[in-house]
């Protein structure tokens, strides 16, 4: 069901943890299946030198939090608002429809976090 790029992250996440330092912290969840997403950022001159990520939630939403961090370290906010669930899924090979909503649950933290860092 899963692919190897899902299982991959979910069993090696990165940038798992809490980042001290951080300038940026948000909390979402997703009410229907009770995912919750913790996104930490450091924003140093509107680019995201660091993040971090604590997930309670199934293996998708660990996977697309996993994979998000590592797309928008290195990045500007700019460039980071261009992400989407749609992105995520491609990028993890495909997401069934049944487990999409993780992608959605890491887009809303990264949209939380973007409009915070504002």
């Amino acid at each position: 069901m899963f692919s190897d790029a899902v299982l991959d992250h979910f069993r090696n996440p990165r940038n798992a943890g809490e980042l001290p330092g951080a300038t940026a912290t948000v909390e979402v969840s997703n009410p229907v299946c009770g995912d919750i997403l913790k996104l930490s950022a450091r924003i140093v001159d509107r680019h995201i030198a660091e993040a971090r990520f604590l997930c309670r939630g199934c293996t998708t939403s660990i996977a697309c939090a996993s994979l998000l961090t590592v797309q928008i370290c290195g990045r500007s906010v700019a460039q980071a608002r261009t992400l989407t669930p749609e992105s995520l899924s491609i990028s993890l090979g495909g997401l069934p429809p049944v487990t999409f909503h993780g992608a959605q649950l890491a887009i809303d933290a990264l949209k939380a976090l973007v409009e915070k860092s504002t």
